[in-house]
């Protein structure tokens, strides 16, 4: 029996060992085919979920959309930059909507914590038996996290990113706050981006207004919006609107009487380009100073409320009236160029330089500086070059001869003041040599007062105004108005002969209604970021220029110019408004310019070839410009009503000597050289006349009482100070 049991045991051994290595086999192989594989997932979405931290959710609500656009009412006046999107809340879409929305997309959106499981189960199965992907599982919040943060391209690496993203908005966020961020962000084709604009663009109403049968088709456009657009295919459209009918009804959503009718409605979108969106040259101006005052992200990223100083009914008047005036002037005799009915875009695209007939208009508010108008062309489609503002830089012409006049005044000129308009003489311009510019018209009309220089744009004339002016003061003066930093050292500058662009001579003469003090020209008046913050406001910038009495003398010249100067014919069309103005010409006819003001209001125009040529025989700015002037000044006037202009100080009536700008004696009157004249009181002489002998008229007996007076001063100040201290007699 020892023998046996001990072979026994011999024999147990061997089946114990075995045993062992079974049991160790099976950990080795339990751990490379199941341990392993659960530590390398647990590993993987580990590193998945750190990975999904690194995103910012700020960004969910960040959606490019158009930043709007207002005029100076407050109301939108167009959008631009950005996706053509509309943000709204979710209680601003119709429930109706967000039931087909669900239906279609995420039946179980409000069950799930991100990721809906079995619907990844049946999609995967279904891929499984056809063999190719034919369904998708993404839950709405999937498809937000995917369309909202750069998560890569579509690979697996891709899906797993998205679903741990996806969990994390789920727990950051509401079910309400995602939909909201869902239905605002998904395209709908067509350029439709949210859908509140997919709304307005394809029924022409707001998505709180959507009934069945649109919300449904919107809902149906999603999964592929340019293959279903109901503008391109409206069959397609209709089909998908049938299959998320039918799946509300599954879902007990609606009722089967609901869909019946829902479908019974023909697919008639009403498509509408979203309000307002203008391109146009005063767009491209708020563009221009956009890029100027934001970065371009800022600009980029859209939802900005721009504010602009524009005024629509203004704006259409310039458009209008420059149209008219231009075509008018095309069927003239003497005009030889191009028109632009007969004109044929390129076929590779935009031909800046049009050879057509060209203008430009400005209108500036004189109590602000805010621009009213600005139109830089006849057709922003067919060239999108704006010719109101630099570098359309032209050359301004007898435009900015009243700066020249202004300056001579304050220097103490006179408008009375005798001044020949004969030919200038070789080396009677300082450091000009034989350069002598002649009139326009080519006659000369001898002795004439200074204001008749001014009122009928004499050259000749108006260069030895220059002289007295000085030519230091003059450029000095120009850059200070803004016309340029580069203005010519030369006495032509006198008549105009340098260059700069309609809205800055238009900007410079807003020192005339303002009494010599220059507003600077702006279309911005405020920027508020998408929650509303201000982030840009305009300065209002204002800079004193000329001086005030002398500005007002060349004001009063300004309005003669309109009664019976060279843009007297604005009577003949039948402008009657309390006005002052310059026409301005350049040589041979190339440029037309009329620049002029009331007191609310001041208006630029000019007319012209992008190449410089010829528009027609005499062709001056009174006949081409002016008549563009008075249609827009006329129509601003019942938005903006002029009063009389009036010096801004006491005038004082004043007799003087037309030869020497002093007080008149009676010598003068002997001579016939005295005349009376309203003078502001600080730029009456203080002088008597030392030309002509003779006794003081009754104001020269006057200038020298107060002359007398100011020499007593000084002795009666200190005979005062004597007896406050004790001395003096008594």
């Amino acid at each position: 029996m020892k023998l046996f049991t001990r072979t026994r045991r011999k024999s147990a051994t061997p089946n114990k060992r075995q045993k062992h290595r079974r049991r160790g086999w099976r950990w080795i192989i339990g751990f490379f085919f199941v341990a392993l594989p659960v530590a390398a997932a647990i590993a993987v979405l580990s590193f998945y979920a750190v990975w999904s931290q690194t995103f910012d959710l700020k960004r969910l609500g960040t959606m490019p959309e158009r930043n709007t656009v207002f005029d100076v009412d407050g109301k939108i006046y167009s959008r631009l930059a950005g996706a053509n999107r509309l943000k709204v809340p979710l209680n601003k879409v119709s429930p109706l909507f967000v039931k087909a929305l669900l239906a279609r997309e995420d039946t179980r959106f409000y069950e799930h914590g991100g990721i809906d499981w079995r619907g990844v189960l049946r999609a995967a199965y279904r891929d499984i038996t056809s063999g190719s992907v034919k369904e998708g599982a993404s839950s709405i919040t999937q498809q937000l996290a995917r369309n909202s943060l750069p998560l890569g391209g579509r690979t697996l690496n891709r899906k797993v990113l998205e679903a741990m993203v996806a969990l994390r908005i789920e727990r950051e966020l509401s079910k309400e706050q995602i939909l909201e961020l869902y239905v605002n962000r998904i395209y709908f084709g067509s350029g439709c981006y949210g859908v509140e604009t997919a709304s307005q663009s394809y029924f022409g109403k707001s998505a709180s207004k959507l009934d069945l049968a649109e919300a449904a088709m919107l809902a149906g456009l999603i999964r592929s919006p340019n293959r279903y657009s109901p503008l391109k295919n409206p069959e397609g459209a209709k089909t998908q609107r049938d299959a998320v009918l039918d799946r509300m009804r599954e879902l007990h959503e609606i009722s089967l009487a609901q869909v019946q009718q829902a479908k019974r409605e023909k697919i008639t979108s009403h498509p509408q380009r979203l309000p307002l969106i203008q391109e146009n040259y005063a767009m491209d101006a708020v563009q221009r100073d956009l890029n100027m005052m934001l970065t371009q992200d800022q600009i980029d990223n859209g939802g900005l409320f721009i504010y602009t100083t524009l005024d629509p009914v203004v704006q259409k008047a310039a458009t209008d009236a420059l149209e008219r005036q231009l075509t008018r002037i095309e069927h003239q005799p003497g005009f030889h160029h191009p028109v632009k009915a007969q004109y044929r875009p390129p076929p590779d695209g935009q031909d800046n330089a049009m050879p057509y007939l060209e203008g430009a208009l400005v209108a500036i508010d004189n109590n602000s500086g805010g621009i009213r108008a600005l139109v830089g062309g006849r057709d922003y489609a067919q060239s999108k070059f704006n010719r109101a503002l630099a570098p359309a830089n032209r050359q301004v012409g007898s435009a900015f001869k009243p700066f020249v006049y202004t300056l001579a005044f304050t220097h103490g000129l006179l408008p009375g003041a005798a001044v020949s308009d004969g030919p200038l003489q070789p080396g009677e311009v300082h450091g000009a040599g034989n350069w002598s510019p002649a009139n326009s018209d080519d006659r000369y009309t001898g002795i004439q007062t200074v204001s008749y220089g001014l009122i009928h744009s004499r050259n000749t004339m108006s260069v030895r105004v220059g002289e007295f002016a000085g030519i230091d003061d003059t450029r000095k003066t120009a850059a200070t108005l803004g016309l340029g930093n580069d203005i010519p050292n030369g006495a032509a500058i006198y008549i105009g002969s340098f260059e700069t662009d309609l809205k800055d001579l238009t900007d410079a003469y807003t020192v005339f209604p303002n009494n010599g003090v220059r507003k600077q020209a702006y279309i911005i008046e405020r920027i508020d970021d998408p929650d509303h913050r201000p982030i840009y406001r305009a300065g209002h910038l204002t800079l004193p220029v000329l001086d005030p009495g002398a500005t007002w003398m060349t004001t009063e010249l300004m309005e003669q110019v309109l009664t019976k100067g060279t843009a007297a014919s604005s009577r003949s069309l039948g402008f009657d408004l309390p006005a002052a103005g310059k026409t301005g010409t350049t040589n041979d006819f190339k440029d037309a310019w009329f620049v002029g003001f009331t007191s609310t209001i001041t208006c630029g125009v000019w007319v012209g070839f992008d190449q410089p040529t010829t528009i027609i025989p005499h062709g001056y700015g009174a006949a081409l410009a002016l008549p563009v002037w008075t249609q827009v000044m006329m129509k601003s006037a019942a938005r903006y009503p002029p009063e009389r202009l009036r010096a801004p100080m006491p005038l004082q009536e004043a007799t003087v000597c037309s030869i020497s700008n002093a007080v008149a004696t009676s010598g003068c009157v002997a001579a016939g050289t005295a005349y009376t004249i309203d003078l502001p009181v600080d730029k009456i002489p203080r002088h008597l006349c030392q030309v002509h002998s003779g006794s003081p008229t009754l104001l020269g007996r006057r200038v020298e009482d107060v002359k007398q007076k100011i020499k007593e001063v000084p002795r009666s100040i200190f005979q005062s100070f004597r007896r406050f201290f004790g001395g003096g007699k008594h």
